[in-house]
């Protein structure tokens, strides 16, 4: 398998697979293809898995690719402006993601919802208590949303962040919420209650846009109804 990544604002992944290849992805990922190339759509790992990427933001059904030409090309679009982000992932190594974060990936990839460690990290966290969890090996692509900026945490180092802001980070680190101080800083700070803390080592990826962030500010344009 060999990909590239077109485009600056709004990319796309371009997947050039040889015969006997697959990828998967959520149903309705694919853009386009060229011919040769063979969809086949169930729950891939039972009902019970199939339930839970739907918690995680995905869909309940997921669509597999295979080439069945000599050589054949498939094409993936993100949902929103941003950057789609490859992940090589070695034999038993993860990568927590934020919901909805996945775009495709290789047959040997799992994808699984990954819960919150703290009740209240998913209760006051503002983005669900559900993530995302890809465990290798193999190859797997997400789509994040606006910029992105990767920090890495030594041990012991804390960021905080709105928690919107939060892509993406490696298992080592530990998330966590903490309330913001100050009641003047409740009522016009225009950040919430709460803020996430995560703790090195490890790294981070944060985005410049959440998606929820986005969708607040265009509510206020759109009509009322009345």
């Amino acid at each position: 398998m060999e990909y590239t990544i077109h485009g600056t604002v709004m990319q796309s992944l371009e997947i050039r697979l040889q015969q006997g290849e697959s990828i998967y992805t959520e149903s309705g990922g694919m853009a386009w293809m060229s011919d040769g190339i063979e969809m086949k759509t169930s729950g891939r790992g039972g009902l019970g898995k199939a339930l839970g990427r739907m918690l995680a933001g995905e869909s309940l059904f997921l669509t597999t690719y295979t080439c069945t030409a000599p050589a054949g090309m498939i094409t993936f679009t993100p949902e929103s402006p941003g950057k789609v982000i490859p992940l090589t992932l070695k034999a038993g190594y993860s990568m927590i993601c934020q919901k909805d974060a996945f775009m495709c990936a290789e047959e040997s990839v799992e994808l699984e919802m990954h819960f919150r460690k703290r009740l209240g990290t998913g209760l006051f966290g503002g983005e669900g208590f559900i993530l995302q969890k890809l465990t290798g090996p193999g190859t797997a692509f997400v789509e994040i949303a606006g910029e992105v900026q990767m920090i890495e945490l030594k041990a012991g180092e804390r960021l905080k962040i709105d928690p919107g802001h939060i892509a993406m980070y490696e298992p080592t680190c530990d998330y966590d919420i903490t309330m913001i101080k100050g009641v003047m800083n409740w009522l016009g700070g225009g950040e919430g209650l709460f803020l996430a803390t995560i703790t090195g080592p490890g790294k981070v990826w944060l985005q410049t846009m959440p998606l929820s962030n986005l969708a607040e500010k265009l509510r206020s344009y759109l009509p009322s109804g009345k």
